[in-house]
């Protein structure tokens, strides 16, 4: 077998002249990172932080229903829920658990807009999920924000331990603040992507 003068395989890639099978795969993955491209910029660090703080948050809320769920309660850390609210619940404990499988749902969703799926069947799901979770987070932290403060009675009782409550509503504000940066950046992100393949 002939090889042209002075190819080695350790020359093969992206910025070499022999590197055509890199440049190939990166015309293939636009936005794939490797070796060669640098340090990461700062708005895919920003990014990257987002979509692991959400993942992050929805990590607590599953721990703290799985929690719930063994000590057969129901409401929120800190936040007890009235007595007249078991009466609609069949099986707390079952019930708190799908709470948690939810939880864990949105972790991994949190994880996809990392890397936002280019297949749409997968790509539309990630982000109706995401904007969904991020409205029902955004409106347990302002209705038990509520509460806390005292200006909510019918959801409740004032929490007994403030502390706690406090700590809970600061986890589900960084969580749902997170979220909205990752989801918006990934749909931004995408946008390029599809902007520079479409002036290739």
């Amino acid at each position: 077998m002939f090889l042209p003068r002075g190819f080695s395989p350790l020359n093969c890639s992206p910025d070499s002249p022999q590197g055509g099978g890199g440049r190939s795969l990166r015309r293939r993955w636009p936005g794939r990172r490797s070796l060669h491209d640098g340090p990461m910029p700062p708005s895919q660090k920003k990014h990257l932080a987002a979509s692991l703080t959400a993942c992050s948050g929805a990590l607590a809320y599953t721990v703290s229903k799985v929690d719930l769920a063994r000590e057969g309660k129901l409401g929120m850390p800190g936040f007890p829920a009235p007595a007249e609210a078991y009466a609609a619940v069949a099986d707390v404990e079952t019930a708190q658990l799908a709470n948690a499988a939810l939880g864990l749902l949105m972790a991994v969703v949190s994880l996809l807009l990392v890397r936002l799926p280019r297949t749409p069947l997968l790509r539309w799901p990630v982000l109706v999920v995401s904007w969904a979770g991020i409205a029902m987070v955004g409106a347990g932290v302002l209705g038990f924000g509520a509460r806390a403060a005292g200006l909510a009675p019918s959801l409740g009782a004032t929490p007994p331990h403030m502390l706690t409550a406090l700590a809970a509503l600061l986890v589900g504000a960084v969580w749902a603040a997170a979220w909205t940066v990752a989801t918006v950046s990934a749909t931004r992100s995408h946008r390029g992507q599809r902007a520079a393949i479409a002036h290739r």
